[in-house]
């Protein structure tokens, strides 16, 4: 297990940002490891093992130190959304407990307790499902520019943060490096064809509102988030994380003011931090100090409380 030094803060647990698993490389292990910024992705043939690790990236590029607990909240945070909103059926999840791991993984269930989702294999879609209700982001930009988003073209004389007339549906590429791109529905229909491309259009669209619905009566407004599916026997499986910090726009309620950027429980709180350096966003990154990193773990926590109605109790985790 590697972990990261921050500890000044007096943190209940070093940052876990990345896993020794005993046999990693050997041919005869019968499984092998894809990192991602943020999940370690182990194919056990046909299940999957994601491990949401403490790693938090920004502009691209993962930093340091972790967040600790970071990869516990995310992971705990689309278990609730899993097993809560109707749309979210059928996913991929097929447990979310250490106890029903096999060895070599079986053997780090302490590090790997609360952070981790067996699921079924599934052929992913190469598109993600983004969901926009409010103006933020690159739909923001796409807007001053005076480009459709995704495609979607919006009525004149729309401040930032402000309340779209309805959500609407603005796919992207998923971009393996950089920067995923907006494509419209109709690529999207040329993609994967019709019939599917209006699946995961209306699955992500009911996703977006019972979560939205949940978050408001919580003080929350979902403003946007993005969705995976693939395929699995025939039938389009949501896949991935859902509904987190890393893959939605949530803002107080009460704090809410059209016309500016909003204050988010999310990661925003570190990109602002690195836009007041004087970095040029490639690596290396420079080293987050513990305040931020503090800071963002406690966003992250308050995001988790009020969504699901209770604090993360670690010491009930599976």
């Amino acid at each position: 297990m590697n972990a990261s030094n921050t500890n000044a803060m007096n943190f209940p647990r070093p940052a876990i940002t990345d896993l020794d698993i005993p046999g990693e490389g050997s041919a005869d292990a019968g499984w092998s490891v894809r990192r991602g910024k943020v999940r370690n992705v182990y194919d056990l043939g046909d299940q999957l093992l994601l491990v949401a690790t403490d790693r938090i990236s920004a502009f691209d590029v993962v930093l340091n130190p972790g967040i600790p607990d970071k990869g516990v909240i995310l992971s705990q945070m689309s278990r609730f959304w899993f097993e809560k909103l109707e749309a979210a059926k059928p996913n991929h999840v097929i447990s979310m407990k250490v106890a029903d791991l096999k060895e070599p993984f079986a053997g780090l269930s302490e590090s790997l307790r609360g952070r981790v989702t067996l699921s079924q294999k599934a052929d992913p879609l190469p598109v993600e499902c983004v969901v926009r209700g409010y103006l933020a982001g690159s739909g923001w930009v796409d807007y001053q520019q005076g480009k459709p988003v995704s495609g979607v073209k919006l009525p004149d004389g729309l401040k930032e943060s402000d309340r779209l007339p309805e959500p609407i549906f603005t796919p992207s590429t998923k971009a393996t490096s950089g920067h995923d791109l907006p494509v419209s529905f109709d690529e999207v229909i040329n993609t994967i064809g019709k019939e599917a491309a209006e699946e995961v259009r209306d699955r992500s669209l009911s996703l977006y509102q019972e979560a939205w619905e949940h978050a408001q009566s919580c003080g929350i407004i979902l403003a946007d988030t993005k969705f995976e599916f693939g395929w699995h026997d025939g039938k389009l499986l949501l896949i991935d994380e859902i509904l987190t910090p890393d893959s939605s726009r949530f803002w107080p309620a009460d704090e809410y003011e059209p016309g500016r950027t909003q204050h988010a429980y999310d990661k925003q709180f570190v990109r602002d931090y690195l836009n007041g350096l004087d970095w040029d966003k490639t690596p290396p990154p420079p080293t987050l100090p513990d305040e931020i990193v503090l800071k963002t773990r406690d966003r992250y926590l308050e995001a988790y409380r009020l969504l699901v109605g209770h604090d993360l109790n670690f010491d009930a985790l599976e």
